[in-house]
Order: structure tokens, then C-alpha cells, then sequence
């Protein structure tokens, strides 16, 4: 399945910079004025997943294929972006195409980068995206309310949709994000197709300097705080190390950088990690000589529905999926010592998807 997340923030935050150093591209204009990005930029990049690579070492595969995000880097945003300042409206509707969006969020000073609101304060930052994606929200929703108040007199689907607005123009009104809407299961397709900006799931990324991004500093903290009342998530990262370690060349290099500089992971591993985290995401394997697959899959997923994310005619004609849990796949070196140990369990329909099942699928179409 395809994931993608929208990086956003203010102008001069390290946005750009930030979508240049994930993607290993210079794709993005990374300049110190206002609007250097008019359209977003796109980079897709493997999920690092050191799992896949011991596997594949382990079948001989040929092939790797890991798993794969997209990042979209869209122009900044300013006060009055729902009414078409910054050229507002075309980056609302770039937002509006994502799954996870990633507040960009300017926790260092720096008296040679100029800030467009003339100071650093992260949260004010936050709260000016924010504020103008529920004005686009409430806006959005409005327009709707006549035509459906009439359709709901008749129309069971207009009336679900009807009631949900009524219960999500108030959180708006309050100042609160629509993923802070209580819904049932049978209202779940309804509130998806209303498209609403701020029911995205939020990730707010603290951009710190090279010296504190390991422990944060007091704007980072309150970032935090922000991110917990605020039915999100955080993480700290700093632009212009993790530009420094897309520069270089092999993964040994970069791993001793990380170190040298008191980091255990890139920026890019901890933005993913948050992402599947926010969408409930697992990864599963397939595992050969021909190739090793990463697949992503929702969490609390059942075996046909992993199996239809390789081929749909996997999930008609399921069967059952052989199923090697990784550990035991690298600690007895393959399926052949999985199955002489005993480690191979064979599962029907029912199976939930666990994080780092191996499968062989059996069906019949």
C-alpha cells in the first residue's frame, strides 16, 4: 500500500532542507525567502528496515525490495492560507492528498535565517497552520449543510454525513482538530469521505540544531506537550545533520556519524517509524531465492487481506499462509531450519497479521 506524508510548515523552518536530506535529492529549492516552493516537490524512498536486508542475506535472494514512502514537500504556508494569501488555496489542496501530515517546526535560532513572523516560537507556528486548516475545514463543511439537510430527510447516507458534521462544527469552533470527532464504525467510511484536512493524522517535527537535537531544548519540550494535547505525535530531528548524512556514501559511514554525533538512527527512520505508527501499520515479508519483499499492511489485519496486498487473487483464493516468525527465520538460518526446528506454523483465516511474519501463501483461483 502506498503511504504519503505532506511536510509542512512556515516559510524558512527547514522544510525544504528536511525533504531535501529524507529524499537524498536536492529536488526542493531550499532558500531563505518566503514561496521558494510553489509546487511540491516528491521523493520516494525505502523504509529502512535492517530485518529485510538479514533475511535476504540469509535466502540468497537476487532481489531486494523494501517497502516504500512518499514525501511531498508543499510551498509554505502563511496566515491566510484558507483565503488564498501565499497562494494558499493550491497548498491547501496538495494537503488534502496526503495521509500523515509533518509540521515543520523551528526550534533553533539562527540570526541569519530570517522567520516571516519575526521570531522563533514553534507552537505559535504550529497554531497558524492549524488554525488556517480548520478554517478551510469548518468553510468546507458549511457549504455542505444545506444541501444535505435536505437530502437527509430521505437519504439514509445524507443523514449519517449530516449528523457528523454536526457533531465536528463544534471541535472546529473550539479551535480543535476534526481527528478529535467521535465516530462509530458505520460513520468511519462517512467521516473519510468528507476529506477534512485536520482529520489527517499530525506529526510534529521538532528541526533543532546539531547540539541539541539528541536531548531537545525548551522549545522541542513544549513541542511535545503541544503534540500530546493535540491527539498527535513528535520527534526531534535536525535538517542540516541529516543533509550531512545523505551526502554520504555507504551505510557504515553513516552509522558512524550517528554515532559521532550521539545519535542511534537517521531523521528519515524516525519519520517513518512515527508515520506507520500514526496509521497503524505492520510489515509482513515474503522471503526467496528470486527475491525479499517488504509489504505493509494495517494493523489487526487478517491473513487474506495481507495476502491481497501482493496479488487480490491471493485474498479470493486464500487457503493458508506458512507463516516463519523473522527471529526465528535469522536464528536457524532459513526455512529449512525453521521447519526442522519445528517454527513454521501453518494458519488459516482467522490469523491476525503480526509485525515481521514471514508468509508463503497457499490459494487456489
Amino acid at each position: 500500500m502506498s503511504i504519503t506524508c505532506g511536510i509542512v510548515g512556515l516559510p524558512n523552518v527547514g522544510k525544504s532542507t528536511l525533504f531535501n536530506a529524507l529524499t537524498q535529492t536536492a529536488a526542493a529549492q531550499a532558500a531563505n525567502y518566503p514561496f521558494c516552493t510553489i509546487e511540491p516537490n516528491v521523493g520516494k524512498v525505502a523504509v529502512p528496515d535492517e530485518r529485510l536486508d538479514k533475511l535476504a542475506k540469509i535466502a540468497e535472494s537476487a532481489k531486494i525490495i523494501p517497502n516504500q514512502i512518499e514525501f511531498v514537500d508543499i510551498a509554505g504556508l502563511v496566515k491566510g492560507a484558507s483565503k488564498g494569501e501565499g497562494l494558499g488555496n493550491k497548498f491547501l489542496s496538495h494537503i488534502r492528498e496526503v495521509d500523515v501530515i509533518v509540521y515543520v517546526l523551528r526550534c533553533f535560532e539562527d540570526g541569519e535565517i530570517t522567520h516571516v513572523e519575526g521570531s522563533v516560537d514553534p507552537i505559535r507556528d504550529a497554531e497558524i497552520i492549524e488554525t488556517e486548516l480548520m478554517i478551510a475545514d469548518l468553510e468546507s463543511l458549511e457549504k455542505r449543510i444545506p444541501n444535505l439537510e435536505k437530502k437527509s430527510k430521505t437519504d439514509k447516507e445524507a443523514k449519517i454525513t449530516f449528523d457528523l458534521i454536526q457533531k465536528i462544527l463544534p471541535l472546529l469552533k473550539q479551535g480543535k482538530p476534526a481527528r478529535f470527532a467521535e465516530y462509530t464504525k458505520d460513520e468511519e467510511k462517512y467521516f473519510r469521505m468528507l476529506q477534512l484536512l485536520t482529520s489527517k493524522p499530525a506529526m510534529y517535527v521538532s528541526n533543532m540544531n546539531e547540539d541539541e537535537v539528541v536531548k531537545g531544548n525548551e522549545y522541542s519540550r513544549k513541542v511535545d506537550e503541544y503534540a500530546k494535547a493535540n491527539n498527535a505525535q513528535s520527534t526531534l530531528i535536525c535538517a542540516k545533520i541529516e543533509a550531512e548524512v545523505a551526502g554520504l556514501e555507504t551505510e557504515e559511514e553513516k552509522k558512524e556519524f550517528l554515532q559521532a554525533v550521539g545519535l542511534e538512527e537517521t531523521g528519515l527512520s524516525k519519520v517513518i517509524k512515527t508515520a506507520y505508527s500514526l496509521l497503524g501499520l505492520s510489515t509482513f515479508f515474503t522471503i526467496g531465492p528470486k527475491e525479499a519483499h517488504a509489504w505493509t499492511v494495517k494493523k489487526n489485519s487478517f491473513a487474506p487481506q495481507a495476502a491481497g496486498v501482493i496479488h487480490t487473487d491471493f485474498e479470493k483464493g486464500f487457503i493458508t499462509a506458512e507463516t516463519i516468525k523473522t527471529d526465528d527465520y535469522i536464528a536457524y538460518k532459513g526455512e529449512v531450519g525453521c521447519k526442522t526446528a519445528g517454527k513454521v506454523s501453518i494458519n488459516g483465516k482467522d490469523y491476525v497479521v503480526q509485525d515481521g511474519d514471514i508468509y508463503h501463501f497457499r490459494f487456489n483461483v
